[in-house]
């Protein structure tokens, strides 16, 4: 047996770590090594010996089976994405050959990843001048998906802003036994600052008055919102030095991606503050993840609870790994995140089997599906479609469908496993990421080809679908 380990485990090493507030310096001391090579190791550069493997083990309290487990799905996933576009077509390469190349160089992968997001942000500005510049498109849509990167490296769970927010939480309670009253009165006492509701110009949801000491909400946003968006500001008060150090910690691009970081982290602090993790665990355990019990409960919305549920990732105190996707009615997925294994589409819309889809034609209402993906997995998955849009006639509406779910084998977990027959081969839905990566042939909704097919049309019959039987 060799020495070394073949799985890319130094963003486990390092998510592991960050999750304890542990420095490098001090993981590296107790392991036995220098904080430059523990660098490498988390960042994919070194491969790691068994007797390092089972020092790392031992530090975290977890076995070395779990922890060698290859952290590289994802990252396979969207690189066979990426090679189903079209530019590679006449390519030879094998799903085997980016399997390669995700397992044994990740460096080399997500630089892959990267040229093409500016190429694809490039292609998406041609012929149209009243765009932006391609190269500033680049940039964006690079610092979207690094975001999104960044949120799937780190389980989307942050224990130095679970730790701010409680000690936040703890004020506000101590004021009033409502939080929204001793949210006002923390605000005051701590930074003189006041919250009223306004009306504003469209499209602003806050505004802070340029002494900062009033922050105007609009009248016009749903109790929920109003409450999230004043929470997301308190963050930015509170929790400034524990974002800052999370950012300068990652990995994240010096373009528009810290910006985002900062919204984001900010969000996630906001969510913990309404939703603090230990009475939030208990309610997803005692209701079963019922997301409109828990909302219920906490006076949130159906899409901040289901956000919510997938930061459950605390190693004490853990809830069932979910995934979680989030697409409008165009079928453009804004927010993208898998706890479950599922792999969810990085550059394009899903497979219109996907139930986070078919949820637009029943609005409101919980859809649940057995959806098996190409390489045999099979997910436990819900989707609701709701609407979100200004209190006011005549107001624009936006259309959306937020997707959760969790590996069939947790599924049972989840209230709304209840009365579905999970062994039933017959309510599995075979769904795919894509069509240009998809496998099966006899798909009657393909919108493409598969990449690495040709036409072969058999003039004697004909398939319901042009591209189901090739």
């Amino acid at each position: 047996m060799s020495n070394e380990t073949q799985p890319q485990i130094g963003g486990k090493i390092r998510r592991l770590r960050r999750q304890r507030n542990i420095s490098q310096g001090a993981l590296a001391s107790a392991i036995g090594i220098s904080a430059s090579y523990l660098n490498l190791i988390e960042h994919n550069r070194r491969k790691i010996t068994v007797q390092l493997l089972l020092k790392f083990a031992g530090y975290f309290g977890i076995e070395a089976g779990e922890l060698a487990q290859s952290d590289d799905g994802q990252l396979v996933g969207d690189l066979m994405e990426a090679f189903g576009d079209d530019i590679f077509a006449d390519t030879d390469i094998t799903n085997q050959d980016i399997r390669d190349l995700a397992i044994n160089n990740p460096v080399a992968a997500r630089a892959t990843l990267h040229l093409f997001d500016k190429y694809k942000g490039q292609m998406a500005s041609i012929g149209d001048p009243a765009n932006l510049q391609p190269a500033q498109i680049a940039t964006h849509h690079q610092a979207t998906d690094a975001i999104s990167d960044f949120i799937q490296e780190n389980a989307n769970h942050f224990p130095t802003l679970e730790r701010a927010a409680e000690r936040v939480r703890q004020d506000i309670d101590i004021a009033s036994d409502s939080f929204e009253t001793g949210l006002r009165t923390y605000l005051h006492n701590v930074f003189g600052l006041e919250w009223r509701f306004s009306s504003l110009p469209g499209g602003i949801a806050r505004r802070l008055s340029p002494d900062a000491r009033m922050l105007e909400i609009s009248n016009i946003l749903p109790a929920e919102t109003a409450l999230f968006t004043t929470c997301h500001h308190t963050g930015t008060l509170t929790a400034n030095t524990e974002i800052e150090d999370i950012i300068e910690q990652s990995t994240l691009p010096q373009n528009d991606a810290p910006a985002l970081a900062r919204n984001v982290l900010a969000s996630y602090f906001a969510s913990a503050l309404i939703m603090p993790y230990a009475p939030f665990l208990k309610a997803c355990k005692e209701f079963r993840y019922d997301v409109e019990r828990v909302a219920r409960q906490f006076g949130t919305s159906f899409e901040q609870v289901c956000h919510r549920m997938t930061s459950l990732q605390s190693p004490k105190a853990t809830g069932v790994p979910l995934h979680l996707i989030r697409t409008d009615i165009a079928g453009n997925i804004s927010k993208r995140f898998s706890l479950s294994g599922i792999h969810i589409p990085r550059h394009s819309g899903a497979c219109p089997r996907w139930n986070v889809y078919s949820a637009f034609l029943q609005p409101g209402r919980i859809n649940i599906q057995l959806s098996q993906m190409p390489d045999g997995e099979i997910y436990f998955c819900i989707a609701r479609s709701f609407e979100k849009g200004g209190y006011r006639h005549n107001a624009q509406r936006r259309h959306f469908s937020v997707g959760l779910g969790c590996h069939i084998s947790q599924a049972s977990q989840l209230i709304y496993a209840d009365g579905v027959d999970l062994g039933d081969t017959a309510q599995i839905v075979p769904i795919g990421v894509g069509c240009r990566i998809c496998p099966r042939m006899a798909c009657e909704q393909r919108a493409h080809p598969p990449a690495n097919h040709r036409f072969k049309i058999d003039e004697t019959q004909r398939a319901e679908s042009l591209y189901g039987r090739i």
